[in-house]
């Protein structure tokens, strides 16, 4: 049996190992909040030490990976759109979702904290956060900084003629004034994670001519590659979490040493292309793109699914961590996926972006046997 909205996916898909990257930092990112999530709500998770590890070094890279991946692409739009256009392009896909599923989380926890025991305790300043502080809204401060991050980008390059070098120079500036508030406590809401992810988009504009370029793929899909990166990327893992865990603080490296995390975040992002594109080479673990065609959707209410689920195992019985964590990242990643297919097929397509879905990316998920 296999579904045909799968195979649909897969034909629309363009560029395998993009899908492949943006799978796994997705997953790594529904991982690390089901993981603080179960921190907060139940009791014992610090029994298992390599569950906390894992988190802490997937924070490293996953991040940077996502800006990165859209710098890629920037150069691209532009050939094909205005600053005016790709502007609106951005409002419709990316700070539209924000607005509507930050105002929708919020509201939900607000209602629901009366009756069940959630991680967060909501008010009516939160509807402000939304606008300044996105950072308290749980995950979706992302969207808001791709946006803004993108448009700035963008009006900097087109309008004002910055070349890469400079804007590479431009991103190193922001990026230590970033470590600078980190280390000093001082929050300015949605300007500091414009401040501190600038160069991980330009960086992304730096490579997009090579990553881009087919002739190249069979470099960047070699298993030469592979074990020349591998020792880098664990030396660099096994330094921040060491480093974060002398220090009780998983964002010290980040915060107190900038120019280490930039090189251990990029090696981890370049190590995470190189997977992609031998998954991509081999054609394998093809469920693995379908996840990374879907990212935003699952993005936008996993946390909600995730916390779900979470109260639905205690009610339950289930105490073992490993094994909860383990159903809810599963459920996390495929349930989301399921809501936007039910929201494509009533009308509600808006959730998730200005921009009506074309009819062929309208697939449904029918059991069909493979010929």
């Amino acid at each position: 049996m296999r579904l045909k909205f799968y195979q649909d996916v897969l034909k629309q898909s363009r560029l395998p190992w993009i899908d492949y990257a943006r799978g796994i930092a997705i997953i790594l990112v529904v991982y690390r909040h089901i993981f603080e999530g179960f921190s907060r709500a139940l009791d014992g998770v610090d029994q298992y030490a390599y569950l906390e590890h894992a988190n802490i070094i997937f924070y490293s890279f996953r991040m940077p990976l996502f800006f990165i991946l859209s710098g890629i692409f920037i150069g691209k739009s532009l050939q094909k759109r205005s600053v005016q256009q790709i502007i609106i392009n951005k409002f419709n896909i990316l700070l539209w979702p924000y607005l509507i599923w930050a105002t929708l989380q919020v509201s939900l926890q607000f209602l629901v904290s009366h009756y069940v025991n959630i991680n967060a305790t909501r008010s009516w300043i939160d509807y402000m956060y939304i606008a300044l502080y996105p950072r308290q809204i749980d995950q979706f401060w992302y969207l808001y900084a791709l946006f803004n991050v993108t448009v700035l980008y963008v009006m900097v390059r087109q309008l004002a003629k910055v070349k890469i070098g400079w804007q590479l120079a431009i991103g190193l500036v922001t990026f230590f004034i970033s470590s600078y508030l980190s280390t000093h406590k001082i929050d300015l809401g949605f300007i500091y994670d414009i401040l501190h992810y600038y160069i991980f988009f330009a960086i992304g504009d730096l490579v997009s001519k090579y990553m881009l370029d087919k002739s190249m793929y069979p470099k960047f899909s070699s298993w030469q590659a592979f074990l020349v990166l591998l020792p880098i990327f664990v030396i660099g893992q096994y330094y921040f979490l060491e480093t974060n865990l002398a220090h009780g603080d998983y964002t010290y490296v980040e915060a107190y040493e900038p120019i280490l995390f930039m090189l251990i975040a990029t090696s981890g992002c370049i190590f995470m292309f190189n997977i992609s594109f031998i998954l991509q080479r081999w054609d394998i673990f093809k469920a693995l793109r379908v996840v990374g065609y879907h990212s935003l959707y699952i993005y936008v209410s996993h946390v909600l699914v995730a916390s779900a689920t979470r109260v639905l195992l205690v009610k339950l019985g289930l105490t073992y961590v490993p094994l909860m964590l383990a159903i809810c990242l599963f459920i996390s990643i495929l349930v989301p996926i399921g809501i936007y297919y039910v929201a494509l097929k009533l009308g509600a397509w808006w959730l998730y972006s200005l921009e009506r879905p074309s009819e062929s990316k309208i697939v449904t998920p029918k059991p069909q046997i493979a010929g």
